[in-house]
């Protein structure tokens, strides 16, 4: 049986890949699509999760790469990696709503930080997730994530991250020794 882990490819997204990438961010965040995945944050924020501008933004930039992720062609997951000296930063984390579950996620991440070993020479990967979403949380910490405790707060009024549906949201840093 085909698991979501075989026949992937990992490539560098181009600008052509652009509103593919934010067509899938937004099913595995946002809306009711996002529902059926369990990365969902329909029930914290609504609006956009990202858009054609931050995306491309993410491609065109030096010390950044958006990994794209296809199977059979189809684009299936993509993260955001950017070398920030000592250490990598990992974000815009998407993997299909309707294949999550299935291990797919846990391969992309430990590419993910694998190619940032490699490429950059990093010791460290960091991210950030919001605060209350506890079982995300706990996923990255059995991938060998480690919360810190330190906070950053949520950018309430820039409806490019979405709107807040309660009034407690912030960022956690999360990081993970890549040694």
């Amino acid at each position: 049986m085909e698991t979501a882990t075989t026949g992937l490819t990992f490539r560098d997204a181009t600008p052509a890949d652009v509103d593919t990438l934010v067509a899938l961010v937004e099913s595995a965040y946002r809306g009711d699509a996002s529902r059926v995945g369990w990365t969902s944050e329909a029930d914290i924020l609504e609006g956009q999760r990202t858009d054609p501008e931050g995306v491309l933004e993410v491609v065109e930039s030096p010390d950044s790469r958006l990994l794209t992720v296809e199977r059979d062609g189809t684009v299936v997951a993509c993260c955001q990696l950017e070398h920030r000296g000592e250490h990598a930063y990992f974000g815009m984390f998407a993997v299909s709503p309707v294949l999550q579950g299935e291990g797919l996620g846990k391969v992309v991440i430990a590419e993910a930080e694998r190619q940032a070993r490699e490429s950059w020479g990093v010791r460290e990967m960091h991210m950030t997730v919001i605060s209350v979403r506890e079982d995300l949380i706990a996923w990255y910490e059995r991938r060998g994530y480690r919360r810190t405790g330190r906070m950053s707060p949520f950018p309430y009024g820039d409806e490019r991250f979405g709107i807040p549906q309660r009034p407690d949201l912030r960022f956690e840093l999360l990081v993970k020794p890549l040694v």
